[in-house]
């Protein structure tokens, strides 16, 4: 009796072994590899002076996506370095957005205010844009490269690969 189960653990086991050992050998680490670029879901906001920002009317440069919000420390805390990519950056072509994700404007203003915030800010009051993107979290950094494809996400600035987008930068 006790032999049944035994032998049926033993199959199972060498089952799922087999089929992990199967699913690794698909990454070979040194096999060629090709990334599918994806499309930067389409947006309109409002910045603080009313003004409409829409994504596809600026197809054709590069568009750094900054979301965050004004209660975040690390989001403060990347100010300075956003600050310094805009600086130089912009006169290259990007376009670097802030957009911040459920606050009110009023609140938004006084933080772009007292930060001093170079670039343009958008308002994403019901978190639409930021559902679109699927942000889970802040900051969140998305990079759009001049053919409106998202280049890169992620978490810091310091990690975004802007030589890449601008490889003639030293």
């Amino acid at each position: 009796m006790i032999k049944k189960p035994v032998i049926c653990l033993i199959i199972a086991t060498i089952a799922i072994l087999g089929t992990s050992a199967l699913s690794l050998s698909q990454f070979v680490p040194n096999a060629p590899f090709k990334a599918e670029l994806m499309a930067a879901p389409d947006f309109t906001l409002k910045d603080l002076k009313g003004k409409t920002f829409t994504l596809s009317k600026n197809s054709g440069k590069p568009i750094l996506l900054f979301f965050g919000a004004t209660w975040c420390p690390a989001c403060r805390t990347e100010i300075p370095a956003m600050k310094k990519i805009y600086t130089t950056y912009s006169i290259k072509g990007l376009e670097v957005v802030y957009i911040n994700i459920g606050e009110s404007a009023k609140r938004v203003g006084r933080f772009v205010q007292s930060n001093s915030l170079p670039y343009r800010v958008l308002l994403d009051e019901n978190e639409i844009v930021a559902d679109r993107y699927n942000i889970i979290g802040v900051p969140t950094f998305i990079l759009v490269d001049n053919n409106s494809l998202i280049f890169s996400i992620g978490h810091r600035s310091a990690d975004l690969p802007l030589k890449k987008l601008f490889p003639d930068e030293k």
